[in-house]
């Protein structure tokens, strides 16, 4: 697509991917309806971009009601054509040491509120001529990682999702993208996860390329957009030969367990006798 002009909603803009990918389309000259949980991040935001790109600021909790409607009612009156759901959280731990409510909001910033904006955002949608959904993934989307239970499992329905909606849009305009970034290099990225990663020889992207990659995905119009070729390969074992990888992460899982351990059991062991 041209994103000349485009109009674009773009969730968790403040965010290290949100902010990057905002400066990306501005650049490619779209304009932008930002949205995010705070005001002062937006403002600065908008700021950065400059009056031209942004049409409007939405500080909204996207996994509530009133939230969405916020942001739907700026979507149509800004008649946007384009959604990008970039907005997540990435619990890193032990899944036993997590608690409900962690698991919890990590299903419904991850999953649910993208899957229920794009269905309220739908209407609004379909209206135009030409229409595109954009949804963040991850490569834990594809591939079950141990220390990310919950947050793979959020992003198995993000993709699963897209999957189904693509399929059941296909004799419309409205097209649905699935990007998925590797590990990234945001606050999202804790110094433990940095840490296991440096030592599992994991490498990291900047919030601008994955940026570059959404930018991609919308003006090359692919449908699925996987980032780092290790990953995909990876990926494609999975599906095909997932006892393989079963085998490789279990030769991992002494440091996953040591970096995703949180630092109060750790802190026990290690004044047990």
């Amino acid at each position: 697509m041209n994103l000349t002009d485009a109009r674009i909603v773009l969730t968790g803009a403040a965010g290290g991917i949100g902010s990057a990918t905002a400066g990306w389309l501005a650049q490619a000259g779209a304009k932008l309806v930002l949205a995010d949980l705070k005001q002062a991040p937006l403002d600065r935001l908008a700021v950065d971009l400059g009056p031209d790109a942004v049409l409007a600021t939405v500080a909204a909790d996207l996994a509530g009601d009133a939230g969405r409607a916020a942001l739907v009612g700026a979507a149509r009156e800004q008649r946007v054509n384009v959604l990008v759901n970039a907005a997540g959280l990435n619990p890193f731990g032990l899944f036993t040491e997590q608690t409900a409510r962690e698991i919890g909001k990590a299903f419904e910033i991850n999953a649910l509120a993208p899957l229920l904006l794009c269905h309220a955002l739908l209407p609004v949608l379909v209206e135009r001529s030409s229409a595109h959904i954009v949804n963040v993934g991850s490569t834990f989307g594809s591939i079950g990682f141990p220390g990310f239970a919950a947050y793979s499992a959020s992003k198995f329905a993000v993709r699963g999702f897209s999957e189904a909606l693509r399929r059941e849009l296909a004799d419309s305009h409205v097209r649905v993208h699935y990007v998925a970034p590797r590990a990234t290099k945001t606050a999202l990225a804790t110094d433990r996860v940095r840490a296991m990663n440096a030592e599992l020889g994991v490498g990291m992207d900047s919030p601008s390329t994955v940026a570059a990659a959404i930018v991609r995905a919308l003006r090359e119009e692919r449908r699925e957009l996987l980032l780092g070729l290790p990953e995909r390969i990876f990926a494609k074992v999975n599906a095909l030969f997932p006892s393989l990888v079963d085998r490789s992460l279990r030769r991992q899982l002494g440091v996953v367990r040591r970096h995703a351990s949180s630092p109060a059991v750790q802190r026990t062991a290690a004044s047990t006798p």
